[in-house]
Order: structure tokens, then sequence, then C-alpha cells
């Protein structure tokens, strides 16, 4: 006898693209958090400009945007690649708003939240194409 095992997926292609935004920032934060406690980073709420710092910081930024582009890209109802360019939508608005929020705040070297804009939408179609290649 033959068993079917059913994927249990959200019913909202809305849903998948908030897990996605969830598994980047609590994997980001997370991280963060690490490098802070071990005093690789400065303390919380002092800005960063140390360059090498802030390529650590982008690499693995970029790797969980790929994560997150991939976990919405398995979470979608239906068309993932829709729903993984959809959360890169989301990434490249919310980087948009660090570029502002970075330059009026001094908070560290412009590349860095400009690199996260530029990667936002490549990194989230990576994740959901990894996504759709592995399931072929």
């Amino acid at each position: 006898m033959t068993s079917i095992v059913m994927e249990r997926k959200p019913r909202s292609g809305v849903l998948a693209v908030v897990l996605g935004i969830v598994v980047i920032f609590v994997a980001s934060l997370a991280t963060d958090q690490v490098l802070h406690v071990l005093n690789v980073y400065p303390p919380w709420g002092e800005p960063m400009w140390d360059n090498k710092l802030n390529a650590i910081a982008l690499s693995y930024r970029l790797v969980f945007d790929v994560l997150g582009g991939y976990v919405t890209a398995r979470l979608a109802p239906h068309a993932p690649m829709k729903y993984a360019m959809r959360l890169g939508y989301v990434g490249l608005v919310l980087s948009v708003l660090g570029v502002v929020g970075g330059y009026m705040a001094k908070a560290g070297p412009m590349w860095y939240p400009i690199v996260l804009a530029i990667t936002a939408l490549p990194s989230a179609w990576l994740g959901g194409a990894l996504y759709v290649r592995g399931r072929r």
C-alpha cells in the first residue's frame, strides 16, 4: 500500500511572503546579536563604520535573503517564483527605506544599504529558483 504525503502549505501567498520576511529578520538579528555579544560588532546603537564589518554583515544577509526567497517559494500556494519575487519587492522597498534612514542617521557607510537594495530582487529570485530547481 502506498501513501501519499501531502505538503502543508499556507492557503495565502501573503502568509508565505510574511514567513519569508520573518526568516530573514530572525536569522539576521540573531546573527547580529551573536556578533555583538562576541564584541565583533560595536554595541547596539553605535554606528558601524568599519567596511570589513559591514562586508561580514552583507555576506550573511545575502545568504539569509536567498533563504527567505526559498522559504517563500516553498510555502507559496502556487506560482512559487511569483511569490519569491513579491518578497524581493518588499525587500527592495525596505532596503530603499534603509538607504534613506542610513543617510539621515549617519549610521555607517552608504554602500552597505545601497548594496542591500540592489541585491533584494536577485536574492529573492535565486531563492525561488533554487526551490523550483530542486522540486524538479
